[in-house]
């Protein structure tokens, strides 16, 4: 079966692409490792990012997309490229049709890039979607309904809050810091409580295992090694996740902050519903442990992690091809 169309939720850390029919197709990091003498593309994904602190001089790895936009452009059509060749095929001859999730706070030069990289990357038709639309759509809100649902998505690079009534988004906010904040955190919180470095992937090892929103009686502990910044030689020692939860706090205020303003924008009558339904979370960052009990305590508004928040927006922009007309007025752009 020949495949036309494709979704795909163009994240800071990872690339998800979903298919019509097919489902999730691809889930890897949006890393590209490059050989500098050649200045080619050396791996994309999964054997990229496990190159990352490990390459000679001659090889550098890139995360092309900073704070959810493009921040290299030649290397963004590369891995478009790659992952649209990844979904479709060798033997596809048909160019797709490709849906692209955008943050809700892009500019009109970084939307043309993404629809250049796209075109160039191997699509036929490019529509662009804010990424609120899409993970409301995957999270099952109505989104046509004229009733106000409010949207938190935590990803890799942004943290997009939006207040979404009759198919468009009322009220907004885009803030850039979400998962990978999260990790510098717990990095200079190692470095400053324990005079160890660590790399990025064992500060997401960390969040994964122990990392919590708001500090727990039960501790859980992990053991992590880095390098004793006095004596340089390999250290162990033991975090736990009270202190992961007192590092991330403040990155966790600013996306409070960032919804309390949102609220602030939003009609009187919207909000109202919001307060009765709650806060719907999504993006990988929103698994984040007790993330939803953070937003009630701190916000006093009920807030749920969606099912499958992780693939909210892969799952929006499926059904966003599947039924273009009726979510026309959702599209920013197209070529």
């Amino acid at each position: 079966m020949f495949i036309r169309k494709i979704g795909i939720d163009l994240g800071t850390t990872n690339t998800l692409v979903f298919v019509p029919g097919k489902g999730l197709v691809i889930n890897e990091p949006t890393v590209v490792a490059i050989n500098k003498l050649a200045n080619s593309v050396m791996a994309v994904g999964f054997e990229a990012k496990e190159m990352i602190g490990r390459t000679p001089d001659d090889i550098v790895t890139y995360r092309p997309l900073k704070d959810g936009v493009i921040a290299d452009y030649y290397i963004t059509r590369s891995i478009l490229q790659y992952f649209i060749g990844k979904a479709t095929g060798r033997l596809n001859i048909f160019k797709p049709d490709v849906v692209i999730s955008v943050p809700a706070g892009i500019t009109s030069t970084e939307k043309r890039a993404v629809l250049n990289a796209a075109r160039e990357g191997g699509a036929k038709e490019v529509y662009l979607v804010r990424e609120p639309i899409l993970a409301s759509l995957g999270a099952g809100i109505p989104i046509n309904s004229s009733s106000g649902n409010m949207i938190v998505n935590v990803g890799g690079g942004t943290a997009e809050v939006a207040v979404i009534s009759l198919g468009g988004i009322v009220s907004w906010s885009s803030l850039r810091i979400a998962g990978n904040r999260f990790d510098q955190a717990i990095i200079d919180h190692i470095k400053r409580k324990y005079a160890l470095a660590i790399g990025e992937s064992t500060a997401e090892t960390i969040k994964i295992e122990v990392g919590s929103a708001i500090v727990n009686r039960e501790k859980l502990e992990v053991q992590v090694r880095g390098r004793d910044l006095i004596s340089g030689l390999p250290k162990d020692v033991t975090v736990n996740s009270s202190e992961v939860a007192e590092a991330l706090n403040p990155h966790l205020m600013d996306i409070v902050a960032s919804v309390q303003s949102v609220f602030n924008k939003t009609p009187p009558e919207l909000a109202a519903d919001i307060m009765e339904k709650g806060i719907i979370l999504s993006g990988g960052s929103s698994q984040l442990r007790n993330m939803d009990e953070f937003f009630k305590r701190t916000l006093g508004v009920n807030a749920y992690v969606a099912e499958d928040p992780l693939l909210c927006v892969a799952k929006g922009t499926a059904i966003i091809l599947n039924h273009l007309e009726i979510y026309k007025r959702a599209l920013l752009s197209k070529v």
